[in-house]
């Protein structure tokens, strides 16, 4: 037996009639049995998908914020990477 989840939000939006159409038979070659879990399981399927995606590229908070702080601060680069940038010139020459 499937638990009851309470579903007490609601979305409302309007689409194109040709968007209806597809949605439709979308749903009902699915075998969704209604025209609502359809919409739900489908934009819940690429929401999770785009949020996984996301979540792979920056594992954790911290790791997003040593990112940006890392992109967009202006520091200057430390001795290590001083080294680095003159071996790497040395080299392509």
């Amino acid at each position: 037996m499937e638990a009851q989840i309470s579903k007490d939000e609601r979305i409302e939006l309007r689409v194109s009639a040709t968007d209806k159409r597809i949605f439709k038979r979308a749903q009902k070659l699915s075998g969704d049995k209604s025209f609502s879990s359809f919409i739900v399981r489908v934009v819940k399927e690429q929401a999770q998908e785009i949020v996984a995606k996301n979540d792979r590229v920056i594992a954790t908070e911290t790791d997003r914020q040593i990112f940006f702080d890392a992109v967009f601060n202006n520091t200057k680069p430390n001795q290590n990477l001083i080294e680095a940038a003159k071996r790497y010139k040395s080299k392509k020459s």
